[in-house]
């Protein structure tokens, strides 16, 4: 024992200086590594040398169990006092045993490395060559040596690994010695801090963690992120740019999880390993499954298990990815999985790290929500939208018609047409008192019974008196401004339910306007309308508007009004439709300061 000790200290004293040589002269490294290769096989030797002087110690009889005793005490010693890193394997890879100076290497305690996969330290590059480099040495019993990386904690060691075959005393299995000694990396002081585990750094880890979370929810609760779906890749892009190298996002459509986002480190090619992340199906993935069923995230700083997020062409997809740490949270209450994947070189997710991605997790899910319910609403503003107001106007023979539909603050009320009816064409223009879904679905219903009728009724008047009678047996309790106007050749007859009149502009700039009247659809049982003929010359403009372009107003509160309606439209004499309609909402636009409180529609129908 004390020659053991006594070499076992002439060793460390002989590494101590060459760490030194490589501090001093980092520039010739050659003969610093040569003789560190050298003090490996030293240490080696002196393993086996302590192990083959066990095996020959006389045994007393009836002492065999203190025998056994002081032999397991002995190697204790030796493992724990020798000065470079020593790592004790089982069969399959597992470490069973760290020593010391492995833990001060790492910068992580033995009871945190031992149980886990050693390979999973090893560059991924080299983590076939380990393996198969480990079974050769169980099954020969001869020792290998090879170079590589072992990347932990987020640093990175370069290090020449000795592997020999033990036999353990108490161990049904033989045991693998890997003996790492360092070539580049220098080791911190015995007993001092990690850097990440500073005061200093603690709080900037805080920080940033709730600056995440800031942006995140300045980030989701854009309007855009509304109004468009970039909710989810808009996270997964701030997620990678500051704390990840992999981000993943799977959602679940129709019970099962689909990938939906994938953002890739910026140096890793689009093709290759990215397209297969993303075509590879999450449903096969154990960890996105566990966290959907349990509904609570998971972290792990080292990965252990390279197959839990499933494979691809070239086998588990953590191992390409070249994953060291991987976390994974639910998004919303099971709406999705969110994955992030760091790299071996970099510092692993912790407990804190999961905290904040879960708060992440539940915003994206409340975002993806609201995202999803504005958008249907969206969608059933549009279509009430295009239920009021048609695509396109079509051609009527002998006229030419045009219209400007500028709709307000919320979804609106407001109504226009132009359709083909029983012998000839027809206009309507209207719109329910009221704002949002409920009148604009009165004023669909009302410019469906419109078009419906037309189809078996040859009188206008007699249309709009059918529809108020649909109106009030409805109750929805609202009534409607409506005028419609039949056109057979250059004649047209019009009926005004409490409608504004229509403006006639002649050739020679005159304006002259109808006599409208009437009572708002759906007041009264009995409707009571306002009923006129008019002839469209060649050349003469019929002109229909809603109560949004009279009532508009300026800065002083004055109404735009149907007298400076007239001015603007003697100056649109011989112009196209197209061309008067633009005109006059230019200049209420202009009267107005470009402010619109209400729907705005103009309908302008032209002789030809």
């Amino acid at each position: 024992m004390p020659d053991l000790e006594h070499a076992l200290d002439a060793l460390a004293g002989r590494v101590s200086s060459l760490r030194e040589a490589r501090t001093a002269y980092p520039a010739d490294l050659a003969p610093t590594l040569d003789a560190a290769l050298a003090e490996l096989d030293t240490a080696a030797e002196l393993l086996a040398e302590a192990r083959e002087a066990l095996q020959k110690a006389p045994k007393r009889a009836g002492g065999k169990k203190d025998g056994a005793q002081r032999e397991l005490k002995l190697l204790r010693q030796v493992f724990r006092a020798f000065p470079v890193p020593v790592i004790v394997l089982d069969s399959g890879g597992v470490v069973r045993r760290i020593n010391p100076e492995t833990s001060r290497m790492l910068g992580s305690p033995d009871g945190y490395l031992v149980g886990r996969s050693f390979p999973l330290l090893v560059d991924v590059s080299r983590r076939a060559a380990f393996r198969s480099h480990l079974t050769a040495v169980l099954q020969t019993g001869q020792p290998a040596a090879f170079e590589t990386r072992l990347a932990h904690q987020g640093r990175t060691h370069v290090v020449q690994v000795a592997l020999t075959r033990l036999t353990m005393p108490g161990e049904p299995q033989q045991m693998v010695a890997a003996v790492a000694l360092p070539i580049e990396v220098q080791l911190p002081e015995p007993g001092a801090r990690r850097p990440e585990q500073t005061d200093g750094a603690l709080l900037m880890a805080a920080a940033k963690r709730q600056d995440l979370l800031v942006k995140m929810a300045g980030l989701l609760l854009d309007e855009e992120s509304l109004r468009r779906p970039v909710a989810l890749p808009r996270a997964t892009r701030l997620l990678a740019a500051e704390w990840a190298d992999w981000v993943i996002a799977d959602m679940v459509r129709d019970g099962l999880p689909h990938r939906s986002a994938v953002v890739a480190p910026k140096n890793q090619p689009l093709g290759g390993l990215v397209r297969q992340v993303e075509s590879a199906d999450p449903a096969g993935a154990q960890v996105v499954a566990q966290v959907l069923e349990r509904g609570s995230g998971v972290v792990q700083e080292m990965v252990d298990d390279e197959t839990l997020l499933g494979f691809c062409a070239e086998g588990p997809l953590l191992t390409t990815m070249g994953a060291g740490s991987m976390l994974c949270v639910p998004i919303g209450a099971a709406d999705g999985v969110l994955t992030l994947v760091r790299t071996h070189d970099r510092r692993p997710f912790s407990l804190s790290d999961l905290a904040v991605m879960q708060e992440v997790g539940l915003q994206l899910g409340l975002a993806v929500r609201a995202q999803s319910s504005f958008q249907s609403r969206s969608r059933a503003a549009d279509a009430l939208a295009a239920s009021v107001a048609p695509v396109s106007l079509p051609d009527v023979p002998g006229y030419e018609a045009a219209a400007v539909y500028h709709p307000g603050s919320s979804v609106g009320a407001e109504f226009y047409d132009v359709f083909p009816r029983s012998g000839g064409w027809a206009f309507a223009l209207g719109g329910a008192a009221g704002k949002g879904d409920e009148a604009a679905s009165v004023s669909a219903m009302v410019r469906g019974g419109l078009r419906v009728l037309s189809v078996w009724e040859s009188d206008p008047d007699l249309v709009m008196r059918k529809v108020n009678e649909a109106l009030v047996a409805q109750g929805t309790g609202m009534f409607v401004m409506a005028v419609t106007g039949f056109v057979k050749g250059r004649e047209v007859r019009l009926s005004s339910a409490g409608h504004h009149p229509a403006a006639l502009l002649q050739a020679d700039g005159t304006v002259r306007f109808a006599a409208g009247g009437g009572v708002p659809l759906g007041i009264a049982p009995e409707a009571e309308t306002g009923v006129e003929r008019l002839t469209v010359a060649v050349g003469e403009t019929l002109v229909l508007y809603s109560e949004g372009l009279i009532s508009s107003r300026n800065e002083r509160g004055e109404p735009y009004g149907e007298e400076r309606l007239a001015d603007v439209l003697g100056r649109c004499a011989g112009q196209s439709p197209s061309t008067v309609v633009k005109t006059v909402e230019a200049d209420r636009s202009t009267f107005s300061g470009g402010r619109v409180w209400d729907e705005i529609v103009i309908l302008a129908v032209r002789g030809v």
